[in-house]
């Protein structure tokens, strides 16, 4: 029986495995092709119904409504972070009345969809109107604004609660040990060491949850909102052309790409600790 003894020499690269056409490898190629393909149509349907006119008329107004989706959507989420960590120190409570109460009302928030969610914000209110009036609430429920904001906040305060939740599960047992071994207080410790580890892991999600939310706002216009998916069903419904909703999904995908280039740099940046020097 005939060894291979053939060695390889030191320094030498081992031969790369010959390429096989996976299902994987070629589901995927046939996906990229089908979005090439649809973005040559989109490209092509801008190309052949441009309409000068339908631009100069309706584009001020489409802008107007990206400036107001922008403005919900950061609104919605600062007011959302404000509440995330106390409804994330509530899962995590010791005491089962106040976890069972922060976990009903993310299960509430997770579970149902926001559409429904903004319905019975907006329509809700009005059936308690009297109620409202008597207790001098009416005033903030009557406008849709601000229907659209409180509902934007519950839903998005949910879920970021959640991530801070496993954000925080996720820092080791042993940060808190030599915390307490250092004598330090739980505020100190939790503030000063487990929270900014947990915030870095949190980074990621939290994008994924503003992007849910820029791509969530579009239903504020179900609701009277004249935000960029308002003002683009308004000038549909004027002139019948259908481009206009090509030109506001490619507003929302600007809109996404941006933060999403300006998040991974972020996050680049404040990882960089966590990198070898070679991936910097």
């Amino acid at each position: 029986m005939a060894l291979d003894n053939t060695i390889d020499q030191p320094g030498e690269r081992p031969a790369a495995p010959p390429k096989t056409w996976s299902a994987a490898r070629i589901t995927g190629f046939v996906l990229c092709g089908l979005w090439a393909v649809l973005g040559l149509l989109l490209v092509w349907s801008l190309i052949r119904g441009y309409d000068a006119e339908l631009l100069e008329r309706y584009a001020p107004r489409m802008l107007g409504g990206l400036w107001l989706t922008a403005k919900m959507v950061v609104l919605s989420i600062m007011m959302g972070s404000a509440l995330a960590l106390p409804i994330a120190l509530a899962r995590i409570s010791t005491s089962k009345i106040v976890s069972k109460l922060a976990f009903g009302y993310v299960y509430f928030f997770r579970g149902t969809p926001l559409l429904a969610q903004l319905f019975l914000t907006y329509y809700g209110a009005g059936q308690f109107r009297p109620f409202m009036e008597d207790i001098g609430l009416w005033w903030f429920f009557k406008d849709a604004f601000n229907c659209v904001m409180l509902a934007f906040t519950l839903n998005t305060a949910a879920y970021q609660g959640e991530i801070l939740k496993g954000a925080i599960q996720s820092v080791p047992k042993g940060q808190r040990e030599a915390a307490l071994t250092l004598g330090l207080s739980g505020p100190v410790t939790f503030f000063k060491i487990i929270l900014p580890q947990a915030l870095i892991t949190a980074l990621r999600p939290l994008g994924n949850e503003v992007i849910f939310m820029i791509k969530g706002s579009a239903i504020a216009s179900v609701v009277t909102i004249l935000d960029l998916m308002g003002t683009t069903k308004l000038a549909y419904s004027r002139s019948y052309d259908f481009n206009v909703y090509v030109w506001a999904a490619i507003l929302y995908l600007s809109m996404v790409e941006t933060l999403r280039y300006f998040w991974d740099r972020m996050e680049r940046y404040l990882t960089r600790h966590l990198r070898m020097p070679n991936e910097n």
